[in-house]
Order: C-alpha cells, then sequence, then structure tokens
C-alpha cells in the first residue's frame, strides 16, 4: 500500500492536511462474489480511503458543536469552526443572512440526505444528542443549513416540510439499526472490520443511509442508489460514489433475491445466540443478555421490537387552564392529527403521528397541552397529591410532573421543584407560567443532598424522579442504547442511594416518599427499594394498586409499566409512607 500526503490550500489560504490511503481501485465498484452469511468476506476488493485527520478527533467535534466566539476586527463577535472537512470558517453573527456566501450551492444534491447524514455525524462524532437536534422552528432548520455549508464545504436547496419529516424519521432509524445495517455493510463490503473501522465517518453515513432507505424503508431503489452516489461524489470523490454505488447495488440484488445476509440464530451457546439478537434487532450486545437472563428470549424480542418502533407520543390536556380532553380531541381533529384516548388516564391523548403539526400549532405553547408520557402520569397518580399538600418534586427539571401535580391541587397547597440544573429549572419556571400554575410552583435550584440539610421533615409527598439508565424509553431516545454501559448502571446505583437518602429525610410524619425511574432494570427499581427499607424501618410499602391498572402492579406492590406490554416507557414507582 502506497501513503501519500496531499497539501490543499481553501478559499481561505487555509491549509488542509489530507492522508490518502490508495490501493487498487475498481472503477466500476461492483461486487462481483456474493457475501457469506453471518461473517465478512475476505475476498480482496479494491476501495479507496481518505482520512481526515481532524475528523478523528472527537474534540475537535465537541468544539464544532459548541462553537467558541472571539472578537474581530471593528469589534463584530465571530465565530471560528473546525469543521469536518477540516476547513475553518468564519461567520459574522450580525450578518446571518449571507451565510451561504462562503459556500459553494449544490442544488442536485438531496437536501433531506445531506442533512441527515450531517446530523448522523454530530451524534457519532461529536456526542450530541439526537433528541436535542431535532429542534423545531425556522430558525433551528436555518442553522442545521449553514451548519451543513460549513461541514460539508456546499449547500443544498431549502428543506420543505416533508424533507423535514424525512430527516428525523431517518436520523432516528438509522441511529436505532446501526448495528444491524453495519453488518450488512460488513457483509458486502469484501474487507476486514479494521478497514470498515478506518473508514471516512462520513462515507459510513452516507452508506448507512442509503441501506437504511433500501431495507428498512423500501424507498425507490434508483433514487436511493444515484442519489447516495451523487452525495457521495460531492462531498468526497468520485470513487467514493462508486464505491456507494457498487455496495448498495449488492445489497438491492441480494434484497430483490431475498437472500439478505443473516445471522444465524441456529446452535451455539446463549452468547452467541444473545449476539445474534443484538445484531438483528440492533442493541448493545450485554443490553440483549441481561433482558434474556430477567424476561426470558420471547419477551426480550417483542421488547426490542418496540424499542425499534416509531415511538407513540402522549398529550395531557391542561386541566389548571380548564382544558378537557375533549377540548383538546376538537383541536387535533382540526389540524388532522391521528390520536386514540388513552385506556388508563382521562387527561391523556396517544399521537404517533403529526407531533411536527402539533408543534407547530401553537397548542403547547399557549399551554392548552403539554408532552408527557402516560408512564409519567401514572407515576403522579402513585403520588396521589391533595390539594393543601406541601409537595416536593426532588429532581424535578425540565418539569413534567412537578406542572402535573400542580395541576391536580386546584391552586391549594406548593409543588416546591429542586434541581440541580439552573437552566432546566429555568425551563421549569417559565413552563409554570405558560401553563398557569406558576402561583403554586417554587422553583429551587439546589443539589437535592444539600436542601434536604435545611428542609428536613417539611413535605406531606416527596417524589423522587431518580436520575437513571433510562432503559424504558429507548423508542423516544433512539441514541441512548449506543451510550449506555454496565458500568454506567453501578454508578447510577450509587446515586440513586444517595438521593433516596436525602429524599427521605424531607417526608414529615405520616407522609408519603415515592421513588421513580423511567428504567426497567430491576437493579435500579425494586433492588434500590430493599436496600433502602433495610437501614429504614420507619418507612413501609403501600401497595398502588389503588392508583394504577392492575395490570401495572407487582407482586411486590410496585408500579411497573413496559413498552412491549402496554404501549408507553417503562416505568417504575414504589409508594412509602413514614410511620407516625
Amino acid at each position: 500500500m502506497m501513503v501519500m500526503r496531499i497539501v490543499v490550500l481553501s478559499p481561505q489560504q487555509q491549509q488542509l492536511q489530507w492522508v490518502a490511503h490508495f490501493s487498487s481501485f475498481s472503477p466500476t465498484g461492483v461486487f462481483s462474489s456474493p457475501p457469506q452469511q453471518g461473517h465478512i468476506s475476505e475476498a480482496p476488493q479494491r476501495v479507496l480511503y481518505r482520512t481526515v485527520r481532524c475528523r478523528q478527533s472527537r474534540d475537535s467535534w465537541q468544539k464544532d458543536t459548541a462553537p467558541t466566539r472571539r472578537s474581530v476586527g471593528n469589534g463584530q463577535r465571530d465565530h471560528r469552526m473546525l469543521t469536518q472537512t477540516g476547513r475553518i470558517v468564519t461567520r459574522p453573527y450580525e450578518q446571518r443572512e449571507l451565510r451561504r456566501q462562503h459556500v459553494r450551492l449544490e442544488p442536485d444534491i438531496s437536501p433531506h440526505r445531506a442533512v441527515a447524514v450531517v446530523r448522523l455525524l454530530r451524534i457519532e462524532e461529536g456526542g450530541a444528542y439526537a433528541d436535542v437536534l431535532s429542534g423545531e422552528g425556522e430558525k433551528s432548520w436555518e442553522d442545521e443549513m449553514a451548519y451543513l455549508g460549513r461541514t460539508l464545504g456546499f449547500c443544498t436547496s431549502e428543506l420543505d416540510l416533508r424533507g423535514r419529516r424525512l430527516v428525523t424519521d431517518e436520523v432516528a432509524g438509522v441511529v436505532r439499526w446501526k448495528r444491524y445495517l453495519d453488518f450488512l455493510i460488513l457483509s458486502f463490503f469484501k474487507r476486514d472490520l479494521q478497514d470498515y473501522e478506518r473508514m471516512e465517518p462520513l462515507l459510513r453515513q452516507i452508506l448507512r443511509v442509503g441501506i437504511y432507505e433500501l431495507v428498512k424503508l423500501e424507498m425507490a431503489p434508483h433514487a436511493v442508489l444515484n442519489e447516495a452516489m451523487k452525495l457521495a461524489k460531492v462531498a468526497l470523490r468520485p470513487g467514493a460514489g462508486n464505491m456507494v454505488n457498487g455496495l448498495l447495488r449488492s445489497v438491492l440484488a441480494y434484497q430483490e433475491m431475498g437472500k439478505l445476509p443473516f445471522p444465524s440464530l441456529e446452535g451455539g451457546d446463549e452468547r452467541s445466540r444473545a449476539r445474534a439478537l443484538a445484531t438483528i434487532h440492533s442493541h448493545p450486545v450485554w443490553m440483549v443478555r441481561r433482558w434474556m437472563a430477567q424476561f426470558g428470549e420471547g419477551n426480550t424480542v417483542r421488547l426490542m421490537e418496540c424499542n425499534n418502533r416509531r415511538p407513540i407520543f402522549a398529550l395531557r390536556a391542561n386541566s389548571a387552564q380548564g382544558v378537557s380532553r375533549t377540548d383538546l380531541i376538537s383541536e387535533l381533529e382540526k389540524l388532522e392529527v391521528a390520536h386514540v384516548e388513552s385506556p388508563y388516564l382521562q387527561d391523556f391523548i396517544r399521537v404517533s403521528i403529526g407531533m411536527q403539526d402539533v408543534l407547530r400549532s401553537g397548542l403547547l405553547q399557549n399551554g392548552s397541552c403539554a408532552v408527557q408520557d402516560e408512564s409519567a402520569g401514572l407515576v403522579v397518580g402513585v403520588v396521589d397529591a391533595q390539594p393543601g399538600d406541601t409537595v416536593i418534586d426532588c429532581c424535578a427539571a425540565p418539569g413534567g410532573k412537578a406542572l402535573f401535580l400542580a395541576s391536580k391541587m386546584k391552586g391549594q397547597g406548593k409543588v416546591v421543584a429542586v434541581d440541580v440544573n439552573e437552566g432546566r429549572l429555568r425551563m421549569l419556571t417559565e413552563a409554570a407560567k405558560v401553563q398557569g400554575v406558576s402561583d403554586i410552583v417554587i422553583s429551587c435550584h439546589y443539589d437535592l443532598r444539600d436542601y434536604a440539610a435545611k428542609a428536613a421533615r417539611s413535605a406531606d409527598r416527596v417524589l423522587l424522579d431518580a436520575p437513571c439508565s433510562g432503559l424504558g424509553v429507548l423508542s423516544k431516545r433512539a441514541d441512548l442504547r449506543w451510550r449506555r454501559t454496565p458500568e454506567d448502571l453501578q454508578q447510577l446505583t450509587n446515586l440513586q442511594d444517595d438521593l433516596l437518602e436525602a429524599a427521605a429525610s424531607l417526608v414529615r410524619s405520616g407522609g408519603v416518599l415515592v421513588y421513580s425511574t423511567c428504567s426497567i432494570e430491576p437493579a435500579e427499581n425494586a433492588d434500590r427499594i430493599g436496600f433502602f427499607l433495610s437501614k429504614h424501618p420507619e418507612f413501609t410499602i403501600e401497595t398502588v394498586e389503588s392508583f394504577v391498572p392492575a395490570t401495572m402492579v407487582s407482586e411486590e406492590g410496585f408500579f411497573c409499566s413496559y413498552p412491549h406490554e402496554h404501549q408507553m416507557d417503562g416505568a417504575f414507582a414504589a409508594r412509602m409512607r413514614r410511620a407516625t
């Protein structure tokens, strides 16, 4: 293999350093020999790589995600962005409308695909969160298109509403199915795993998006192949476009024959079966093994299938402003948003398609409703706050449960929302104003452990919605499955024990303590309650059967919801009372 260093000057006369690894390259890009199911073929294949050094630096991506500002000549404010292509682009904040003058226009490139691959790069290489990048509003999309130009060195035509929906859906889908998509790429790539790991991040994302559109979305093949090839050629080089075209054509050919590679589930031990299921359903192996031990293989498969579906969102009609579920349904019908009434909670409505229309309608901004999962609503039911009570929500921000608690108290009593994150707490305060409950919601910027020292035995009801792994919300948090590790669980359980100790000290005699998580892990749920009660005999378990459906009550009397059983987020809550 020959290694060649090329120095290129950008239009701003800034130096880029490329390291190009050349092996012999097939101009057709066609993969003639069939892949072998379940593993990577070792047959030689001619592939061209280009590795950008700064691209491999996670720090560079994090700088790009959170740009720094500096002063320039006449007092203007600029930001310098170290982009994924290695270019430094300077853009005055005062001239946003001129943002595209720095890059060329490529109107033939599919805008939704270009935005999707850049967003995927930001998630995987820069550590950005998928749900944070899915912001709404024209300003958010303008910034995203400008970011695309800085990253790829060109801009595309504007995104229409359909294109925006496609970006959101495809990014979430590719992130969910990443393990399976990589399995397919490797099956046709004809090189070893190390070569694939050295592949340019941008090229990898283009391949993932193309295969996802072919295999999971079943889009028109000619459009997928043509658009993916054009994007790779313009964003990288002609050889990359040929390689993308050849690999996608091979995937398509085997898909049409019904012979796509598939991990073998036959034979082998429990570990190999777990690895195969993890690939088929695109989850981390450690997660699959853990769930198989807890729930059995059948329920684990059902759970993973549910995690990979389009998420179901719930809207809560805001009774604090006199909005009933009937009123909210009328508004949704005007918007032509399909919906289903919650079978569990009278103020809640389920929406699976059309959330973007709801967000644009202003229903959230005027306080008519709030986005809140039914599992969270059921946890509030377990607290059972009464008018006149003093309620402390211990890790309250961004405030969904605190605001629902306040709406049920009919303007009497108070809800003290405690959180260590000042920015998220400000969001809670603003939301309380919008939803009409600011008269009884009090925000307190504290670490719970410090707050407990000054407010001991002051509350009738205390809710600790503890920081957790979030393994019950993987359908909504597409990237969370790849961020969590087994080591995280141990660290989280230690924190949960500390916070539960602090929360317990806030409960007055005869008061109620509710511990909840959005996890389905016993280590974070029932095990934590058992450990707490072993040290605090003054607290006893009260069954939740009076507050939630019977199908969600465990043998111990805890509230437990599961995505594959109840079509809502996985959650847990235990209700305990302090002796008088």
